[in-house]
């Protein structure tokens, strides 16, 4: 079953906030590997998807290395999320066992490397494609020369409703009374209709929380480091069965 999102605007609240040959290609696939793990590499350069794990995560072929790779900018439903399902798929039709062309922006602290992906030849970037689909979210810790162009294509995806943004039909139930993103970190919602609604609250990161928010009450919970004070967003999932939404500071 597919659930639904409600569209809850934080910024309101926290303010305006291979002897001879064997050697040779050795050594031309360990330059190569270096180039990718240990350095920006802004120029495009051609890989080989191997795999995708999720709609924001692959595994790549380069050289003789098979390394991991999130897509740099987005963040998809986790597994067993609403969303999760469809955003791998997409990303599997589209880029699996295919070569494509990379812009690699080092590694994270995962180990990963950051990547914008896209079909050779072309300017636009399947990352922006996830977004454009509303099949995830905008996901920065810094911004970079894509992320204009980036936030364009959510925004589109935001006010066509499109995939996370589409609205819950209870979205009106929904009231964000309060969120504290410094500790002691507290978040208050209000379920303002004559139902109990059960939720998933998740933030940008992994933190997943499911509630249930009593009809006509007020529901408050504490949290401890989870809210980024940099930037972060909320997102609450009910279990009706449309699409989504999402607000962020």
């Amino acid at each position: 079953m597919r659930k639904d999102f409600y569209l809850v605007e934080l910024c309101l609240v926290m303010g305006i906030w291979k002897k001879g040959v064997v050697v040779v290609l050795f050594l031309i696939s360990g330059i190569f590997y270096y180039n990718f793990v240990g350095n920006v590499v802004l120029e495009k350069q051609e890989v080989f998807v191997s795999r995708v794990l999720d709609g924001d995560t692959i595994e790549i072929l380069v050289g003789e290395a098979e390394l991991k790779a999130r897509l740099k900018g987005i963040n998809t439903p986790e597994k067993g999320m609403v969303g999760w399902e469809g955003a791998r798929g997409f990303l599997q039709r589209r880029i699996e066992n295919k070569s494509v062309e990379v812009v690699n922006f080092g590694g994270d602290k995962y180990e990963r490397l950051l990547v914008y992906v896209f079909d050779p030849g072309s300017e636009k970037s399947v990352n922006e494609e996830i977004l454009g689909w509303g099949l995830g979210g905008l996901y920065y810790y810094g911004e970079d020369d894509y992320y204009d162009d980036m936030k364009k294509f959510e925004e589109f995806a935001r006010v066509n409703e499109l995939g996370i943004w589409k609205k819950s039909v209870d979205a009106g139930c929904v009231e964000l009374v309060e969120l504290q993103h410094n500790e002691p970190e507290k978040l208050v919602l209000k379920n303002i209709c004559n139902k109990d609604i059960k939720v998933v609250i998740k933030d940008d990161a992994t933190h997943i929380y499911h509630e249930t928010l009593k009809a006509r009450k007020v529901w408050e919970k504490n949290f401890s480091h989870i809210w980024n004070t940099d930037g972060d967003s909320l997102f609450v999932w009910d279990d009706l069965g449309a699409g989504g939404g999402g607000g962020d500071y």
